[in-house]
């Protein structure tokens, strides 16, 4: 498997959750952070005051940062080049789906991802829940929780302790259908390897 792994975070204007006011990447390649990216975004779009509180970022300071189509023409090549990872990436990857549909970008039909939120689950079920912070905490990282630049890089190294604990990444390996936005059911495998489901 791709041992090239490309953790991603978004920040949402409004409750809506069709478009995006910041995007953090994170890139892990051979169990190393090998580059990281983050930017605003100008969602062309409201900014509910709850947003505004929570992650910081006006509408006067999306304003001077560019549009999806444009960010997303830089940085398509990086977010093909490995398997997508994100904490609770059903959001982020709805976030995302949303925006390629809105703006009528073709990409692709469904990518496969890992979920760090899942992953935390299923290795360190003691834990009293599995939000970004309390892994933070749990791992001694520094988060400034909702700036997407921190939360993609604190992905990037929970990311990195889940596989090195795992070992294979492929029972967490999921895919998420950007055309639908939703995550396709698992196929089963049963007796003598056939699948079904």
């Amino acid at each position: 498997m791709n041992d090239r792994y490309i953790a991603f975070d978004v920040e949402t204007p409004n409750c809506a959750n069709d478009r995006m006011s910041a995007i953090g990447i994170t890139v892990l390649d051979g169990g190393e952070i090998v580059e990281e990216y983050a930017t605003l975004v100008n969602p062309e779009t409201r900014f509910d005051r709850f947003n505004i509180a929570l992650t910081g970022i006006t509408p006067a300071q999306a304003a001077e940062a560019p549009a999806f189509p444009e960010l997303w023409a830089q940085i398509a090549p990086l977010m093909a080049s490995g398997t997508l990872a994100a904490h609770n990436a059903p959001f982020d990857l709805a976030v995302l789906g949303k925006c390629l549909r809105d703006y009528g970008i073709r990409w692709r039909a469904s990518v496969p991802y890992l979920c760090t939120c899942q992953m935390s689950r299923r290795l360190l079920p003691e834990l009293p829940n599995h939000r970004l912070n309390t892994l933070c905490d749990r791992f001694h990282l520094e988060l400034d929780h909702h700036r997407a630049g921190s939360d993609s890089h604190a992905c990037g190294e929970i990311l990195r302790r889940c596989l090195a604990w795992t070992g294979d990444p492929a029972p967490f390996l999921r895919t998420y259908d950007l055309l639908a936005l939703r995550t396709l059911p698992r196929r089963r495998t049963g007796r003598g390897g056939r699948r079904y489901g």
